[in-house]
């Protein structure tokens, strides 16, 4: 059967089989002049919706002409058209195609022309691909909203093939691995990333992933320049552009956290000072060793001697230099599987697994060789030790520890007078080389304050207390620069305040030992005043403790009686005038009275 479809007036134009009306496309019939000749439906509706009045529905018209007033976009294409159509007439091609925009209709629809032989002429179908060229869109948006996540992520995220290749990396990958895109995409993962002991369990993952089940996972890992990095992974089956099963896996860089957690849990268990184990850590272990395999288990316990002392004169940076010299010597004398532990302040703590009392005695006795070798501001590491043993399981270990600390305190009692005897002796031996403080002063002062108080019947003990305050009143001044304790010139106000804080001082460093604490409070006021405008504590009259008052006139007399860097010497008469004439303003008056008949009488 066939179909007349159009005609020129009443001439026939063509007869053509009726499958070319059941074409889903607008199609034309050329001859070889490009002229149309034959339109199919779809064709003549075409051209009735334009705009523009067409002759004959374009029948007898060049098609490339009607087609530039047609279509702007076309009319873009014409010189590449008319070759294409020609090229098919002539037969140099069997088809020739193109896809263009269809500006003639409202919705701007997407054409593509299908040039093909037909008679001495061409066939030309223009299929509407409007709908796959939206879909094409929205997959090539979807695809480059896809690089871009991919891109930017704030996390790694590799493309692997079934067989470990790499694929496709974003920078953040790069920048956690050390590796250019370069270096990656079209290696393998088992060549930068898996160390060989992991091969086949990485082989086994990718196995597992490919069946359809995700895997997440932290792992340890080695960048390009060999530094270790701690990762989260999460890996995960997709579909390659091929159509074929790739993984994609997702790394979240946790090295920063790791490294918090690590100092967390370091600070948990370790003294931050010392970096050794603390009390909290010291516990576990020794209720983890506390059992028959360990035995007999020993303890020792430790303590700085002078460390209040220290921290007093030198400051707190000379006390943690002390108590982080102790913590050295101790560690350079233990054995691997001893445990050491700083309880905080100045006391350290041993546990020592199957260590027998003769194998303790040996590594204290090597310690206290050590501590003799440290010396901090020229004062010697000194240590109260004490241990306990336990040899049998029913023993308490609590008590053991109790038995250590009670020895460690017995032997502190003995080490401590001496140890802080020696930094005193070291304390007068840098105040008289920073100041003016000399033996010869010393000696003269304690002289005078010992006259004044047999002239006062004081008792023996009075006396050997009057005696160490006129040696050691001025130790305060240790604590102060020798700019200031030197100064020729008359001290401008800071300065006068700075040395003022001398008796509070050296109340402090009398204070921390038992030997000298009983003279501590007559240090602190020994610059008080009669009338109550000395300091620190401005106390009046007999508020003074008398030794304070002694030392005042005595040390007065002498320093105005000898030569000093910013004043001359002077005579005897002269100085008791000037003691006379501070007379119950800056000297208690009896005292005046006892001390002038005193020199008077030498």
């Amino acid at each position: 059967m066939s179909t007349i479809i159009y005609v020129e007036g009443d001439k026939m134009l063509c007869e053509t089989p009726c499958f070319l009306n059941s074409l889903a496309y607008k199609s034309v019939i050329l001859n070889k002049d490009l002229e149309i000749i034959f339109i199919n439906n779809d064709w003549k509706e075409y051209i009735s919706q334009t705009d523009k009045v067409i002759k004959n529905n374009s029948i007898g018209l060049n098609y490339i002409e009607l087609i530039k007033s047609l279509n702007n976009s076309a009319a873009d294409y014409s010189a590449e058209i008319n070759s294409g159509i020609k090229a098919v007439v002539k037969n140099k091609k069997d088809k020739f195609e193109l896809e263009y925009h269809d500006s003639s209709s409202e919705n701007k629809s997407w054409v593509k022309m299908i040039v093909t032989p037909f008679a001495e002429g061409v066939l030309i179908m223009h299929e509407d691909i409007t709908d796959r060229k939206n879909y094409e869109e929205a997959l090539q948006i979807r695809e480059e909203q896809y690089k871009k996540i991919f891109n930017s992520a704030p996390i790694g995220m590799l493309v692997e093939d079934p067989e470990g290749n790499i694929l496709e990396v974003n920078e953040e990958l790069c920048e956690m691995t050390g590796y250019s895109k370069d270096e990656l995409i079209g290696d393998s993962i088992f060549n930068k990333f898996v160390v060989p002991d992991r091969i086949e369990e990485a082989k086994k993952d990718i196995e597992i992933i490919l069946s359809g089940q995700d895997l997440e996972f932290n792992l340890d890992n080695i960048n390009k320049n060999g530094e270790h990095y701690y990762t989260h992974f999460k890996e995960t089956k997709i579909n390659l552009p091929d159509k074929g099963a790739g993984i994609l896996s997702m790394q979240v860089d946790l090295t920063n956290l790791r490294m918090k957690e690590k100092k967390l849990e370091f600070l948990s268990y370790n003294d931050q000072l010392t970096g050794l184990y603390n009390r909290a850590y010291f516990d576990q272990e020794l209720k983890r060793l506390d059992n028959q395999d360990e035995l007999p288990l020993s303890l020792v316990v430790i303590d700085v001697n002078g460390l209040k002392m220290i921290n007093d004169v030198y400051g707190h940076l000379a006390g943690d230099e002390l108590i982080k010299s102790a913590a050295a010597v101790l560690k350079s004398c233990l054995r691997d599987e001893d445990i050491l532990a700083r309880f905080g302040g100045d006391e350290f703590a041993l546990i020592l697994p199957q260590t027998p009392k003769k194998d303790v005695e040996k590594i204290i006795k090597r310690i206290k060789e050590e501590s003799t070798k440290v010396e901090v501001e020229g004062n010697k590491l000194s240590l109260g030790i004490g241990f306990a043993t336990k040899t049998k399981l029913e023993e308490e270990i609590e008590q053991i520890f109790e038995q250590a600390d009670d020895n460690m305190y017995k032997d502190k009692l003995v080490k401590n007078k001496d140890s802080k005897s020696n930094i005193i002796k070291n304390l007068m031996i840098t105040l008289e080389a920073k100041s003016n403080e000399n033996k010869e002063h010393v000696q003269r002062l304690e002289e005078l304050a010992v006259k004044l108080g047999q002239r006062l019947n004081l008792s023996y003990e009075q006396l050997s207390n009057l005696s160490l305050l006129a040696s050691i009143h001025d130790i305060g001044k240790v604590t102060i620069s020798e700019g200031i304790l030197k100064k020729p010139d008359k001290l401008n106000k800071d300065e006068w305040e700075t040395m003022k804080k001398h008796a509070e001082r050296g109340y402090k460093i009398a204070s921390s030992t038992e030997e000298f604490s009983v003279i501590a409070k007559y240090i602190l006021h020994h610059h008080e005043k009669w009338d109550g405008t000395g300091y620190p504590n401005g106390l009046k009259g007999e508020e003074i403790p008398l030794f304070s008052r002694i030392i005042a006139i005595a040390d007065a007399y002498d320093v105005m009686t000898h030569a000093r860097p910013y004043s001359e010497p002077l005579s005897k008469k002269e100085a008791l005038k000037e003691i006379k004439k501070c007379s119950g303003s800056q000297f208690d008056p009896e005292l005046v009275e006892e001390f002038v008949d005193l020199i008077l009488e030498d």
